[in-house]
């Protein structure tokens, strides 16, 4: 299944986002480094980069099973869909995990943190009003099964 063209602009926000993040999150690290909590070694930016390809190859798993349920008609199907991706998604990100704790070339705390990027990147865009904006979230549009009875206007004398 290829990717559309909405879910590609949204898959590039989260990438950049997540990249970013990762920056900050090194940096982050650094400090420590230089405040004498931890050492600061090759292990923190390749846990740190593969942590960020991992929570991106997670968002483009969630975009592609959102789009293939969008495309299902049978409600049944659609969750069992949306559910198994959830599922795959949580044992990539677990296993992601648990291989940078095994394997001594990654620090497993840097490994861990890129995977929370997405959701701090979504509450950013939210609080930034770009993925709803704030008329959106005032004036929802009345679905096709609300009557416009529904909806008085202001009264006037």
């Amino acid at each position: 299944m290829k990717l559309q063209e909405a879910s590609r602009k949204e898959v590039r926000r989260m990438a950049i986002g997540s990249c970013i993040c990762g920056l900050i999150s090194l940096a982050g690290f650094f400090l420590l480094h230089l405040l004498g909590v931890m050492r600061f070694t090759y292990k923190v930016v390749l846990g740190t980069a593969g942590g960020v390809a991992v929570a991106v190859i997670s968002f483009v798993i969630l975009c592609l099973s959102v789009q293939k349920a969008v495309d299902t008609q049978d409600e049944k199907l659609r969750k069992s869909r949306m559910q198994l991706s959830y599922n795959l998604r949580l044992v990539l990100q677990a296993g992601w995990v648990v291989a940078a704790f095994l394997l001594p070339w990654f620090n497993v705390l840097a490994a861990a943190v890129p995977l929370l990027f997405p959701t701090v990147i979504i509450f950013f865009l939210q609080s930034k009003g770009k993925l709803v904006t704030p008329s959106e979230r005032k004036n929802p549009e009345p679905s096709e099964e609300e009557e416009p009875e529904d909806h008085l206007g202001s009264f006037e004398i």
